[in-house]
């Protein structure tokens, strides 16, 4: 694939267009995972956006990766979501800490598509506090037995391998917690309850459950006991992906308003004429662009293989919360009308709010954007 962003943009447009737009609201009713579409984004390169070539990856940025994620975004949520989480959770957990063995056997099925990626850290009592992670995983022989279940796991019950986090030593602190690499088809792995979402209802989210889930020696994933610092690290990148989703999910809730506002008339004239309307777009369409501008900032600085704690924060609080409010608007201004699910711009309002909790709700990103900033 090429890494010019601009054709990027432009095949990401014409591919949602084309294979998500017609369904977008089928899907959505059904809560139903597009398997077949999922297959067309793994051959066109986009589930491993960040993996190099020699390992079956399209070997782009960051910079392309957001532009992927927004597009997909502008037009259905639920699949920009998975897209996210398998690039920026799953798969590049494995390509930034993984051996080379485990990236040459993970790596090139998840950048193909062939297996999607899930990530397991969140757990019934450890959501903000992943520190407070209860899943454990004890040596046995030469290798580990897993037990604990994980909840709101992305791709649970579709995937083919997830990236897991659990407690390697008991009664410490995070310190004490690793990564495992876990095929989603060994015994002792099973799905639990399938989640039925507010919104992103496309994205598969289910709990895992880990029942004497036994692994080999070499399912480690990094060094014992660094689990947790390894991801908030892939969390920093992860923000910056949910921060481009929140902007295309509110590109295409501004893209629906003016829309409607030019072809909807009341007192004989279109309502784009009326001066509260204009103001209205004029608002939610600086946001946006805003939000972007933040968006594309943190892309470029982890493209510079700068530190992006303190930038991701920034772009994925202000670019969700824009979501919400310009989705809001976007309900607004189609009236009665935006409130039945005939127009998109309900679905737009339900998705967008996931990106105010996920990966880090808004309240933890300015407790991380404080600490940055005071140095502490």
């Amino acid at each position: 694939m090429n890494g010019a962003t601009g054709e990027i943009r432009q095949l990401v447009r014409e591919f949602a267009r084309t294979e998500l737009a017609p369904h977008a609201r089928e899907w959505d009713e059904r809560s139903l995972f597009p398997r077949e579409v999922f297959r067309k984004l793994g051959e066109l390169g986009f589930l491993g956006v960040l993996v190099p070539e020699e390992y079956g990856g399209a070997g782009l940025t960051y910079k392309d990766y957001v532009v992927i994620v927004e597009e997909l975004g502008a037009v259905e949520g639920g699949v920009a979501l998975s897209v996210a989480a398998h690039n920026s959770l799953c798969t590049n957990h494995i390509f930034v800490y993984g051996t080379e063995p485990q990236k040459k056997r993970w790596l090139p099925p998840l950048a193909t598509g062939k297996l999607l990626g899930a990530w397991g850290l969140t757990e019934p009592e450890a959501g903000s506090d992943a520190g407070g992670t209860k899943t454990v995983a004890v040596r046995e022989g030469d290798g580990w037995v897993l037990r604990g279940s994980k909840n709101f796991t992305t791709h649970a019950s579709v995937g083919g391998v997830a990236v897991v986090m659990a407690r390697t030593t008991p009664g410490t602190d995070h310190h004490g917690i690793s990564a495992f690499i876990v095929p989603l088809d060994v015994p002792g792995v099973a799905v639990g309850k399938k989640e039925d979402k507010l919104g992103m209802r496309v994205s598969d989210t289910a709990s895992l459950i880990l029942e004497d889930c036994r692994l080999p020696g070499d399912a480690l994933l990094g060094k014992e006991g660094e689990g947790f610092i390894q991801a908030m690290e892939v969390l920093d990148g992860g923000r910056i992906s949910i921060a481009a989703l929140g902007v295309g999910i509110a590109q295409g809730a501004l893209n629906a308003a003016i829309a409607y506002a030019k072809e909807r008339r009341q007192f004989n004239r279109p309502i784009a004429a009326f001066q509260a309307i204009k103001l209205k777009l004029a608002d939610m369409a600086t946001s946006v662009a805003a939000a972007r501008l933040l968006t594309e900032r943190a892309a470029e600085a982890k493209d510079a293989g700068e530190r992006v704690t303190l930038v991701a924060s920034q772009a994925k609080l202000f670019a969700s919360e824009i979501a919400v409010r310009v989705c809001e608007e976007a309900v607004q201004i189609h009236g009665g009308y935006g409130y039945i699910k005939d127009y998109p711009v309900e679905k737009f309002w339900r998705d967008s709010k996931l990106c105010t909790i996920g990966e880090g709700t808004s309240e933890i990103q300015r407790l991380v954007i404080a600490r940055e900033l005071l140095g502490g």
